[in-house]
């Protein structure tokens, strides 16, 4: 059953509605079937008037839906031809991270994402869209070839952050996350990321160093988690939804800012409502920002001036 958040519960009722018409109803009940309209109608209505008006803190909870599509939809509704490559030749491969050779309309680029699964196999898979620094140094690997070979990378972010274990720890997950961004600095190839759920901490932005940022209407972004911001200030992670007063990690705020560069329209309800639709508008949004990257002219230090205020 689809997680009904509590802003929404109005909605739940009319939907309960419809259940019931069509299961009590005979197939092809013309009556039934302009009833079940008229109430589909009503709920559109009623989610597009929600879905205006909600706080950051609900905003949170819609971004970290375990409905909303993941990496993996958007690999298979935008990309064809995919070509997975993994390892990073010096540790192994973390599949948190995917990563491969592919084509969007056509076009030959690398596609990397965070993948955080769909049940609990492959949550346990994807280790829950955390990576380990081998994750990250699989990138930069990849990065590396994509800049030998011209091909643009395409990169989608969701993770709540890179996984902060002992034993990545160990392995030296902050130098490998600084490696990302450094590699993402130094490439001449053009960069697009686009936050499809949440985009937490340096784990997001090992990724979204990039050319243009895209980001879903009600997706996250943010330096740190509420509840690991409210912990640090109030030593209180129930105090999570003030932290997210603060935080100013809503597309609009981040537009605001200049954080990042395209907001991408959901279907009314969230994403999770129409995944298709949903897709659709990151593939058009996607196409339309390479197609404005051929016409800039030196990306490396269009780059680099932008994360970094430089000129090197």
């Amino acid at each position: 059953m689809a997680t009904i958040l509590e802003f929404e519960k109005s909605v739940l009722s009319l939907e309960k509605q419809i259940e019931e018409l069509q299961k009590s109803a005979p197939i092809g009940n013309t009556s039934v079937s302009t009833d079940v309209a008229k109430l589909r109608e009503k709920i559109d209505k009623m989610l597009k008037r929600i879905y205006s008006k909600l706080s950051p803190w609900d905003t949170v909870q819609v971004a970290r839906l375990p409905e909303r599509p993941k990496f993996t939809d958007y690999l298979n509704g935008i990309f064809t031809d995919f070509v997975e490559l993994c390892g990073d030749r010096i540790c192994g491969e973390d599949s948190a991270i995917v990563c491969g050779l592919s084509k969007i309309d056509g076009i030959k680029c690398l596609v990397v994402g965070q993948e955080k699964g769909f049940d609990t196999e492959s949550r346990i898979k994807h280790n829950f869209g955390m990576p380990r620094p081998e994750g990250y140094r699989k990138v930069v690997r990849l990065l590396d070839l994509a800049d030998r070979f011209n091909l643009p990378v395409i990169a989608f972010i969701d993770t709540s952050g890179a996984y902060p274990g002992l034993e990545s720890e160990e392995r030296g997950q902050a130098e490998a996350i600084a490696r990302c961004i450094e590699k993402s600095l130094k490439i001449n190839v053009p960069i697009i990321s686009t936050i499809i759920g949440e985009g937490g901490s340096g784990g997001a932005i090992a990724l979204a160093t990039s050319d243009f940022v895209l980001m879903l209407e009600h997706s996250i972004y943010s330096v740190i988690s509420p509840e690991g911001c409210a912990s640090i200030l109030w030593k209180d992670d129930k105090k999570a939804s003030v932290a997210t007063e603060t935080l100013h990690l809503t597309a609009p705020d981040l537009k605001n800012f200049g954080i990042i560069d395209t907001i991408i329209k959901e279907p009314a309800g969230g994403a999770h409502r129409n995944k298709d639709k949903t897709i659709e508008n990151v593939k058009k949004t996607i196409l339309q920002t390479l197609d404005k990257i051929k016409n800039l002219k030196n990306l490396k230090k269009r780059r680099r001036d932008r994360f970094l205020g430089c000129t090197i």
